[in-house]
């Protein structure tokens, strides 16, 4: 992961390939770049083609030699630059290059590559770019140091995906200090929370963190019998239709003094698909071509 291997001298298979990679329609030099017995000195050829489809099936081949990818890390093209940051073998070096393009989408693709290290994690903390600082928020290996950091990130978005899905007991002692609420609503959805925290997370002043927890998380009896008679229709409501409560808890909603929370509680069908769910953290993927201000497709 994350090595290239360098193609020190003439490729003794490449001769065909690359005078046939050096003319011909795009389609068949598209062909040969897709193609897994194609020699790597072809790639290194097919790097510089004039079609940005060609240089695209370079990028994305993760026996591509590095210097066919190098040149393609800073190509005109955002979808060719794109498929090299998504690439498992693109070098370190080439991925810090990535992390700081002009482009988002090329910038958010950095963050789901599996040969992302601490080096590019390290860069990402530190970048103006609020999504990106989500993305790593949300790595589950985050280094308690980039962790830390991101606690006391000037973005409240970036501190709940933090929060949602930090896996870093400190880290989330921190947050729940925090005075932003949708900080604590993302830790109400995170399931490493202790049962101390959680109660205290069910008696949150505000009603879309109680919402949240009860529809993400099992809580202690206590709680629930608390919540039972929360001041709040939609907390109520929540506890109606959650998937994690217990049957004899929504039992005791069936007589509550709101006839749509008691209605919901007396219908609930398990696997209705009522009860919220954690996201999978992003990674920054997008349709090809798509996206405000994008061309509609590759160009050739």
């Amino acid at each position: 992961m994350g090595k290239q291997q360098d193609v020190g001298g003439p490729d003794r298979h490449s001769g065909s390939g690359a005078a046939g990679a050096a003319g011909g329609s795009v389609d068949a030099r598209l062909a040969v770049a897709q193609d897994p017995t194609t020699p790597q000195m072809t790639l290194i050829d097919l790097a510089s083609d004039p079609s940005a489809v060609v240089r695209k099936a370079v990028a994305t081949r993760t026996d591509a030699p590095a210097q066919a990818l190098r040149p393609l890390t800073r190509d005109r093209d955002r979808d060719v630059r794109e498929a090299v940051a998504r690439n498992p073998s693109t070098s370190i070096g080439n991925l810090l290059v990535l992390v700081k393009d002009a482009d988002r989408w090329v910038r958010w693709a950095v963050a789901g590559n599996p040969a992302c290290n601490e080096s590019v994690r390290r860069v990402m903390a530190e970048a103006p770019d609020k999504e990106l600082r989500g993305l790593l928020a949300e790595t589950r290996e985050l280094e308690p140091e980039l962790a830390a950091r991101l606690v006391d990130d000037v973005s409240p978005e970036v501190r709940e995906r933090l929060a949602t899905h930090t896996h870093d007991p400190e880290v989330i002692t921190a947050l729940m200090a925090d005075r932003t609420a949708r900080v604590r609503k993302g830790l109400a959805r995170n399931p490493r929370t202790t049962a101390a925290q959680r109660s205290a997370l069910a008696q949150d002043p505000v009603v879309d963190v109680r919402v949240a927890l009860v529809l993400a998380v099992e809580l202690d009896d206590a709680d629930l019998r608390r919540l039972v008679d929360d001041r709040s229709v939609q907390v109520r409501m929540a506890l109606a239709t959650s998937e994690v409560v217990p049957p004899h808890i929504r039992q005791a909603l069936g007589g509550d003094s709101d006839e749509m929370v008691a209605a919901a509680a007396r219908d609930f069908r398990p696997g209705a698909g009522n009860a919220a769910v954690v996201r999978a953290p992003r990674i920054g993927h997008r349709a090809s071509g798509a996206g405000r201000g994008r061309p509609g497709g590759a160009r050739r």
